[in-house]
């Protein structure tokens, strides 16, 4: 009884969340095809040591005709196999219509398994 008396509570506290992508004024989610990957690079930093770093280096644009508040982009790092070794997503706040942002996507481990990155997929998640 108490479980369903938290899941009341919390669905009641939750409610209004979903309301900013249902708003008419600028508030519902953007078609990710309004948003564009202009650029994108796998930066290495401090190969071959215990402090190696990986990540995903880019440009977005957003390429619709509204302000869009944030955007996330997920990275798929890979291996030489092709082989999924982590997802990240990254937000890229306010990008105006027409503007172009830089974001960095970093590998979430350092070192040998930053080693084992030899690839990685872009996707736009989202739009807001």
């Amino acid at each position: 009884m108490k479980r369903r008396a938290f899941l009341v509570s919390l669905l009641a506290a939750t409610a209004g969340c979903l309301d900013r992508f249902s708003e008419d004024e600028g508030g519902d989610p953007i078609d990710p095809e309004d948003v564009a990957i202009t650029y994108d690079e796998l930066v290495r930093e401090d190969a071959g040591t215990d402090d190696e770093r990986v990540y995903v280096w880019g440009v977005v644009r957003n390429e619709g005709d509204r302000e869009m508040s944030l955007v996330e982009i997920r990275a798929i790092f890979l291996d030489d196999d092709g082989e999924e070794l982590d997802r990240v997503i990254e937000a890229v706040p306010d990008v105006t219509s027409g503007d172009e942002w830089e974001f960095e996507i970093e590998f979430p481990d350092f070192g040998a398994r930053a080693r084992r990155v030899a690839g990685y997929d872009l996707e736009i998640v989202t739009g807001v």
